[in-house]
């Protein structure tokens, strides 16, 4: 069999610069379902956060309630694996949770 010429073969990486290392994919942490409630709340607008995957645990939710607290710029609780966020901020809490990396359902 003749040998094979490899045209690539003078070639060198030298000076080039670094590619992109494979960016992290974002992880899935499941479905969330937002619901909004008035009824026992004195009239008040509550979005409830529930339906927590079995693999999140009782201080990720703690963590979450935090950060969505701190964006919606309002208080809230964390009762029984659900979120309560006081106020009507629905658009703000499903942006938080997407970029977290939850799917999220419920209240538009």
């Amino acid at each position: 069999m003749a040998s094979f010429n490899n045209p690539f073969s003078a070639l060198s990486g030298e000076g080039l610069p670094a590619g992109k290392a494979d960016a992290p994919k974002p992880v899935k942490l499941g479905r969330v379902v937002l619901r909004k409630e008035k009824a026992h709340r004195g009239g008040k607008t509550v979005i409830v956060v529930h339906d927590f995957a079995p693999q999140i645990t009782g201080t990720q939710i703690e963590t979450f309630a935090g950060q969505l607290k701190k964006a919606c710029g309002c208080g809230g609780t964390v009762k029984d694996r659900t979120i309560e966020i006081q106020g009507d901020q629905p658009g703000k809490i499903r942006t938080l949770l997407e970029v977290e990396g939850f799917q999220v359902a419920g209240v538009r």
